[in-house]
């Protein structure tokens, strides 16, 4: 793990008092210096931001160029329960980033399974989650990192990008970290209370390409179907012709986009 010492930082814009922010110049990853200190007793709410990050990483170890002026950033929460209810906080992240993200550009942000963020078919911001468990099997934390486009946005072929500025909105990371560390609280609250029923209906309600065909990836194969729901557990549900296909892991494509999203 690289990067300067950690120290407190106190951004201009405000944050909910439960979420204590250090910025760093630079680091490896935000996920893994959030991990060392859930190991070490750091409490809920602490995060992390980087201004530069040298060895960031998405879903099944993807890299994500991490130039500065974009923001990257992990949170740490100890929500207790089992495994497969940490995993709806995939869910939660990608609408408090959605929601942030609508409060800034013209155009509705729409979410992709599992975890993207897209404005106009294009992925600007990602999540990332990483737990580690109790002797009982319970989350002893999760690690919740989330990159998104503010200035910049990688030019990947083959797959359509975009970022805050191209969308019209000229502001600094700093400013996008509030706004969606309140968005967060608010829809961490409202799993918390009522768990994810309504996460998952909002979700829907935001998610690229649902009733449209989709393509699905998984490790050893791929199909075709159309993209029906998500399931009480967050898996996607395809109807195929052989019959409805319950999916909870890999990647989906919309055909009829123009450069595809992963």
């Amino acid at each position: 793990m690289s990067g300067r010492a950690l120290t407190p930082s106190a951004p201009p814009h405000r944050l909910p008092e439960w979420i204590r922010p250090t910025v760093l110049e630079r680091c490896g990853s935000t996920n893994d210096i959030v991990k060392d200190m859930a190991r070490s007793g750091a409490p809920e709410g602490t995060l992390v931001r980087a201004v530069r990050q040298e060895a960031g990483r998405g879903r099944r170890g993807r890299s994500w160029t991490s130039e500065p002026g974009n923001l990257y950033c992990t949170l740490l929460l100890r929500p207790g329960g089992t495994p497969q209810r940490a995993a709806e906080l995939s869910f939660v992240t990608a609408l408090a980033a959605g929601e942030a993200v609508d409060g800034l550009v013209a155009a509705a942000p729409k979410l992709k399974w599992p975890n993207d963020v897209l404005v106009d078919g294009a992925k600007i911001a990602g999540i990332l989650l990483e737990s580690e468990a109790e002797t009982d099997g319970g989350v002893a934390w999760v690690a919740v990192g989330m990159g998104m486009n503010v200035r910049h946005h990688p030019d990947t072929p083959g797959y359509a990008t975009t970022s805050l500025l191209a969308q019209g909105a000229d502001v600094e990371p700093d400013l996008v970290m509030a706004a969606y560390a309140c968005t967060f609280d608010r829809w961490y609250r409202r799993w918390q209370d009522y768990g994810f029923a309504p996460v998952r209906a909002a979700w829907l309600n935001a998610a690229q390409g649902i009733g449209g065909p989709v393509t699905v990836r998984l490790h050893d194969r791929s199909f075709e179907g159309r993209l029906v729901d998500l399931d009480a557990d967050g898996a996607l549900l395809v109807e195929t012709p052989q019959g409805l296909v319950k999916v909870t892991a890999g990647d989906v494509f919309f055909p009829h986009a123009a450069r595809q999203t992963a």
